[in-house]
C-alpha cells in the first residue's frame, strides 16, 4: 500500500502521539479521553466507520457498586458488600481477587471523574437487583447506573459516526426507547401522564426523521457511546475511522508503536507512552471461537461485526498471554431469536428481560421437558442450555406460551398487543398451533412430555410456586415479572390455543477471556511479565468476572474503569489511586 508522510513524526514514523487507542468502544474511548483530560496527545484508530461497537447497541448500564449517584438517591451500598458477593458468585480464590478489589475500590471514582470532567454523565437505576441475589453481599438496588438521555444533534454532523442500536430495539423505523419509555407507551390511553410522555416522544422522532436517519433522543448504550464521542470532539481529540491497525512495532522488546492501515495506505505511528488495545474482543474469530467456547460453539454474536480478536491475535504474536484457564466461560451470555426483517437479511433478538420472566412462559429443550428457572438472567439461561444440551438436544431452545401472552407481554421482537401473528409465523419467526401436542409435532420434540410438562407448569401457576426451578423466588424473577399477577409474578397459566413457540440459541453480548493484565491494563506475557508499552481494556482484556455474571453492567462497568486506569498509568498519575 502506499504511505503518506506526516511532518510531525521522527524519521521512519509517519506520525507521532502519545497513546495510541486502538478501538473507539466504551473502553477505549474512555482511555482516549481520560488520556486527553491528563494532557496527553491521543490518537484513535478505529476499524469501521463508527463508535460505539457493541456498546453502541447495548442496555448501557454499569455495575459499579457504591456509586454516588445511588447513594445521593437514597441507596445504600459498599465495596465491602460487593466484593463478599463477588467471592461468594466466583470464589474467594478463583480469578484474580486483587482486580476486582481495586475494580470495587475505583469504580465510584471513576465516575465521579467522568461527570466532573467530560458530558459523559450517569445517574441511578434506583432498584436494579443483582442476578444472583439468593447469595451473600448480593444488593437489590444501588449498584447499577445508566448513562443520562443524550440529545443526539449536538454531533451535528458527527451523528452518524454513532453505531445505531439493533433494528430490533427502535420503534417506527428508528426511534429510541428505554425501560421507563416503553412503560408510558404501552399505557398511553390508561392515565393522561402516559398519553403526554408518549405523545412527545413520537412527535419529537417525527421532527427528529425530517433531517436525520433516525431519532436524536439517545438512551442506553447509545447514550454512553455518543456521550463519550462528544467529549472527545469538544477536546479536539482525533479519531481515524476505517483504520484497523494491522501490526504492532516492537523496540528493544517493548512496543513503540503499531502500523495502521489508513485509508489505503500503510502508516507506522510512534505512540510515545504505549499501545491500548480496545478492539472488541474476538467474538468474530472463528479460531478463537473454537479454542476458548464451550461445544457447540454458539453459532451467533451479538458482538459488533468488526470485533474479529485484532487485539489479542497482535498481541499475542509479541509474546503476549491469552488468559483463559480461570474462566468459567469464555464469554457473557444471551439467549437469541432470530429475526427475519423487512430488507430480507435476518437479526438477533436478545431475549434479556422483557418477557422470559412474564407469567405464562416456559422454556423446553427437545425432550419437551423444562430445564431451567426461565426468569435466571440472559447469562446463567444460557449456562443452563448447554447443561441440559448435555441430555437432550437444547440447540435451540423453545419458548412456549399461549397468544394471549404474546398479546400481553409481546415475545422477542413482536411488541404486546400484537394480535395477528400470521406475518411472524409466515416468517418461520413463531410457531402456532390450536394444541399443546400439535406444537410438539410442528417443533418435532416429544408430544406427550410437552403436555405433561405443560400441565405440571400450570398446576405451578394456579398454586403459585414453582418446585421445580423456583421461577418468581428470587428478586430478579419479581423484577421482571408481573407485579400485578397474583399470586407469583412469573408464573401464570398456558392454556388458551392458539399455542406459540420460539426458538433461541446461545450468543454471547461480550468475552470474558482476553489478554492477561494487570490492574492499570498493562499486558502480561506467558511469563507474567509486563509488555513494556501495550495496554488492554474492555473486551481485549481478561474479564475480572471470570466469566461469571453479577448483575446488570458486567461488561461495560469494567470496560470503563481498567480504560481509565490505563490512560492514567501512561499519563503517569498512578500515584492519585494508591
Amino acid at each position: 500500500m502506499a504511505e503518506t508522510a506526516h511532518s510531525d513524526a521522527s524519521p521512519g514514523w509517519h506520525r507521532e502521539t502519545d497513546l495510541l487507542i486502538a478501538g473507539a468502544g466504551p473502553g477505549g474511548m474512555t482511555a482516549a479521553l481520560v488520556a486527553a483530560i491528563e494532557g496527553l496527545d491521543v490518537l484513535v484508530c478505529e476499524k469501521s466507520g463508527q463508535v460505539g461497537g457493541t456498546g453502541a447497541t447495548s442496555a448501557g448500564t454499569l455495575w459499579i457498586p457504591g456509586n454516588r449517584q445511588s447513594k445521593a438517591a437514597g441507596f445504600e451500598d459498599s465495596a465491602e458488600q460487593a466484593a463478599r458477593y463477588l467471592d461468594s458468585l466466583i470464589g474467594a480464590g478463583a480469578g484474580d481477587a486483587d482486580l476486582r478489589r481495586v475494580y470495587l475500590r475505583d469504580g465510584p471514582d471513576v465516575i465521579d471523574y467522568l461527570m466532573q470532567k467530560s458530558d459523559v454523565q450517569f445517574v441511578p437505576c434506583g432498584r436494579h437487583p443483582d442476578y444472583r441475589n439468593n447469595l451473600p453481599g448480593a444488593a437489590t438496588d444501588g449498584r447499577a447506573i445508566i448513562p443520562a438521555v443524550f440529545d443526539g444533534r449536538k454531533l451535528g454532523r458527527e451523528f452518524d459516526r454513532v453505531r445505531p442500536p439493533i433494528d430490533e430495539f427502535m420503534l417506527l423505523g428508528g426511534m429510541m426507547v428505554g425501560k421507563v419509555d416503553i412503560g408510558h407507551l404501552l399505557g398511553r390511553y390508561k392515565s393522561v401522564g402516559s398519553f403526554a410522555r408518549a405523545a412527545s416522544l413520537v412527535a419529537r422522532y417525527v421532527l427528529d426523521r425530517l433531517r436525520y436517519r433516525r431519532g436524536t433522543r439517545l438512551v442506553m448504550g447509545n447514550a454512553l457511546v455518543a456521550r463519550l464521542y462528544f467529549s472527545l470532539l469538544q477536546r479536539g481529540v482525533p479519531v481515524l475511522f476505517d483504520a484497523p491497525v494491522a501490526d504492532l512495532v516492537i523496540e528493544n522488546g517493548a512496543v513503540a508503536g503499531a502500523v495502521i492501515d489508513n485509508n489505503g495506505c500503510r502508516e507506522r505511528i510512534r505512540a510515545r507512552r504505549g499501545v491500548v488495545f480496545a478492539t472488541g474482543g474476538f467474538a468474530h474469530n472463528e479460531k478463537f471461537r473454537t479454542a476458548f467456547m464451550p461445544r457447540p460453539t454458539p453459532p451467533f454474536s451479538m458482538a459488533a461485526p468488526a470485533n474479529t480478536g485484532d487485539g489479542l491475535s497482535l498481541a499475542a504474536a509479541a509474546g503476549a498471554r491469552i488468559r483463559s484457564e480461570d474462566h468459567r466461560s469464555a464469554g457473557f451470555w444471551s439467549p437469541v431469536s432470530v429475526t427475519q426483517r423487512p430488507d430480507g437479511s435476518t437479526g438477533l433478538f436478545p431475549h434479556l428481560a422483557m418477557d422470559r420472566a412474564k407469567p405464562g412462559l416456559i422454556a423446553v429443550n427437545a425432550a419437551g421437558r423444562r430445564f431451567v428457572n426461565e426468569a435466571a438472567s440472559y447469562h446463567d439461561f444460557v449456562e443452563a442450555m448447554y447443561r441440559s444440551h448435555e441430555v437432550a438436544n437444547t440447540m435451540p431452545a423453545w419458548l412456549v406460551c399461549d397468544a394471549g401472552f404474546v398479546r400481553k407481554y409481546g415475545l422477542g421482537a413482536i411488541h404486546p398487543e400484537t394480535r395477528n401473528l400470521a406475518p411472524h409465523v409466515k416468517s418461520g419467526y413463531v410457531t402456532t398451533a390450536d394444541s399443546v401436542a400439535e406444537l410438539a409435532a410442528k417443533l418435532g420434540i416429544h408430544a406427550a412430555a410437552l403436555e405433561e410438562t405443560v400441565a405440571r407448569h400450570n398446576r405451578f401457576a394456579e398454586e403459585g410456586a414453582d418446585p421445580d426451578f423456583g421461577k418468581g423466588d428470587l428478586e430478579l424473577n419479581r423484577f421482571n415479572g408481573d407485579p400485578a399477577h397474583r399470586p407469583n409474578p412469573c408464573l401464570g397459566s398456558i392454556d388458551r390455543p392458539p399455542f406459540v413457540a420460539m426458538a433461541v440459541w446461545p450468543a454471547e453480548i461480550g468475552c470474558s477471556v482476553g489478554l492477561d493484565a494487570t490492574a492499570d491494563g498493562q499486558v502480561r506475557d506467558a511469563e507474567g511479565r509486563i509488555v513494556d508499552g501495550l495496554y488492554a481494556c474492555g473486551n481485549d482484556m481478561s474479564s475480572v468476572m471470570s466469566g461469571s455474571y453479577p448483575g446488570p453492567g458486567t461488561t461495560l462497568g469494567p470496560a470503563i474503569v481498567f480504560g481509565y486506569r490505563a490512560a492514567m498509568h501512561a499519563a503517569g498519575r498512578t500515584e492519585r489511586r494508591t
